[in-house]
């Protein structure tokens, strides 16, 4: 017997045709279209309705964060050596806003608050202020000190400028 006659014959691979594999890469495209669609028509929808602070006349006069009583001093320049690494150095330059009214010196005050913000950017390391959520945890740190320094007075601490050399 030959080899031949022992195997069995196998049958031919089955080969998809190029229409079935079109139909479904269509059919795909089109629900990731009609999903789209819908996506953009409900946050179109959503940022069409104007927000309701800013709906109408008055509210011109809520859409400013502090009265005109307010005053804008800026800090001298705060220039520390980190604590980590040793040979990295940190400028900040900052605002303090706060009520002409309730504060009676605020020469005084901002030099203090530069003293206090001097001693606390001595204590950080490099990592600390890294990044984008290192910078807002910063900032958040220096308003809270800001507040406590003044007693409650300086309604918020602007960093302008923060330079790490």
């Amino acid at each position: 017997m030959s080899d031949e006659e022992e195997r069995p014959a196998m049958p031919a691979p089955a080969v998809q045709p190029p229409l079935v594999w079109a139909a479904v890469l269509a059919g795909l495209t089109l629900g990731a279209a009609a999903a789209g669609t819908c996506l953009g028509l409900l946050l179109g929808a959503a940022s069409a309705k104007p927000p309701p602070a800013a709906a109408g006349p008055a509210g011109k006069a809520s859409d400013m964060k502090y009265g005109n009583e307010t005053f804008v001093r800026e800090l001298p320049p705060i220039i520390a050596n980190l604590a980590e690494p040793s040979d990295s150095w940190v400028r900040v330059q900052a605002s303090i806003v706060f009520d002409m009214k309730a504060v009676p010196k605020p020469d005084l005050l901002a030099a203090e608050i530069a003293e206090d913000l001097l001693g606390f950017m001595r204590t950080l390391s490099l990592a600390q202020i890294g990044g984008a959520s290192g910078l807002q945890h910063l900032r958040e740190d220096l308003n809270e000190r800001a507040s406590t320094r003044s007693g409650g007075l300086v309604r918020e601490l602007i960093v302008q400028t923060l330079v790490v050399q």
